[in-house]
């Protein structure tokens, strides 16, 4: 039997360490833990895959919460039921002591188990949703004060006539436009537009 541990956070600046803090005093070792800095949202996580490549008959997964395992009801239903019935392998939930398949083995045990499941799963995935909904406002909320997102428009360099000039005067050609204005093919047409428009006034 080997031992193995998976951790999780949703995105590259989010901090694992008390994660892998749980992880080190089981002395799992470092080569069997697995990180992925990812949404919960799925399973297509590189990590993740790599772990279930490697998952033998026997083995035994640590992880520290069953948020961390993912956010999907179904998706964590059909992961759990493929490791423990289709693969033979064991779980321990860390902060959920009723969530390891080594004890209570019985049918009581196994029902108490599966719904206590049912109910963690469906508490991650109603968080996410909680989560997604609560960025949706803030975002509605910040654009209904004007905030912009997404990057700014790249602005027109100040010699932008005299190049718009000589390239309408055949003395700078297409990839020269773009090179000097440091913009691309779409970018530049759409400048070149509101010149001519302002021009135009």
């Amino acid at each position: 039997m080997s031992e193995y541990g998976y951790v999780r956070v949703s995105s590259s600046d989010q901090n694992e360490d008390r994660q892998l803090d749980s992880m080190a005093k089981l002395k799992i070792p470092q080569a069997q833990i697995f990180v992925d800095k990812q949404s919960g949202k799925d399973f297509q996580r590189p990590a993740w895959q790599a772990l279930m490549s490697g998952l033998l008959p026997g083995d035994l997964l640590y992880v520290h919460s069953i948020d961390r395992l993912g956010r999907n009801y179904d998706e964590i239903q059909n992961q759990w039921r493929i490791l423990t019935k289709e693969r033979n392998v064991d779980i321990a939930v860390l902060d959920m002591p009723l969530l390891d398949t080594r004890r209570d083995r019985d049918l009581m045990g196994t029902f108490v188990a599966d719904l206590v499941l049912q109910i963690l799963s469906f508490i991650s995935a109603h968080e996410r949703e909680s989560i997604r909904k609560r960025q949706a406002e803030g975002i509605e909320a910040a654009r209904s004060r004007g905030v912009k997102f997404g990057r700014p428009p790249k602005k027109s360099p100040e010699n932008f006539a005299k190049i718009v000039k000589q390239w309408e005067n055949g003395k700078l050609d297409f990839l020269e436009v773009l090179g000097q204005t440091g913009m691309k093919k779409s970018t530049f047409y759409n400048r070149l537009r509101e010149f001519r428009a302002t021009k135009q006034k």
